[in-house]
């Protein structure tokens, strides 16, 4: 009788896919750069968040109520609005664009840094400019959740298959990394929030220059399967079946 398998190859069919090592630094870069982004908001902006859509559904069914910080209602609607369109954006230019993975992470680094300016030169003076802040800033972080198939700034369902997996002995030879994504996400989240308590004005250059690392990082080794599905010539590649499913997702 056959023995069941207790660990995965490091085939097609694992969370990473064969041959996509190589990314792993890009992809905990941006982890890291969506735990600082969403931690500088939550701070400076007001209590709600750039990336993480999850918890602001929740703040808008809590502040339909009247629970909540003032205002919030408003903020968590830009957010859901600018995290959309950054969405929507990216995926046409990922159906047009050669080399997409590269264009759109370009543009996210354009966008944080954006943002970064303005707080450094303390242009951010009022609720508005603040509105017009995480728009920006939701704008990048939609622009992310959609340029890698591997998520970078939404991991519940990360977290629920890394654990499911491990309880049940079907640990996964990338399940290293995918931890790793997890703690950059918290590193990410604690630089930022030690750079608004020591530095202020630079509170929101964390998530620009760890996005730029990564960009960085991604243009200087080959490109594999993660980029193939995402950064090869306009409409080719194939999803990974996790797309659209963070549940299932590592």
């Amino acid at each position: 009788m056959a023995t069941p398998r207790s660990q995965s190859s490091t085939g097609p069919a694992g969370p990473e896919g064969a041959g996509a090592a190589h990314g792993h630094p890009a992809l905990l870069l941006l982890s890291a750069a969506s735990g600082a982004a969403d931690a500088f908001v939550f701070i400076c902006v007001g209590q709600v968040f750039a990336g993480v859509m999850t918890g602001n559904l929740v703040l808008l069914g809590a502040s339909a109520v009247g629970a909540g910080e003032e205002g919030v209602a408003v903020r968590v609607v830009t957010a859901l609005f600018s995290y959309g369109c950054g969405v929507a954006g990216a995926a046409v230019v990922g159906e047009r664009v050669w080399r997409r993975v590269p264009v759109m992470l370009l543009a996210e680094v354009v966008l944080l840094a954006a943002g970064a300016a303005l707080w450094a030169a303390r242009l951010i003076t009022s609720d508005t400019d603040r509105l017009g802040l995480l728009a920006l800033m939701g704008l990048a972080m939609g622009i992310q959740g959609r340029v890698r198939a591997t998520p970078t700034n939404y991991f519940t369902g990360t977290l629920t298959s890394l654990i499911g997996r491990l309880a049940v002995g079907r640990r996964h030879d990338s399940d290293g990394w995918v931890a790793g994504r997890l703690a950059a996400v918290v590193a990410g989240a604690a630089l930022a929030a030690l750079m608004v308590r020591l530095w202020p004005a630079a509170g929101a250059v964390a998530p620009a220059a760890l996005a730029g690392a990564a960009l960085l990082a991604g243009t200087v080794v080959r490109r594999g399967p993660d980029d193939a599905a995402g950064a090869g010539e306009p409409g080719k590649g194939k999803p990974r079946p996790d797309r659209g499913n963070p549940a299932g997702a590592a």
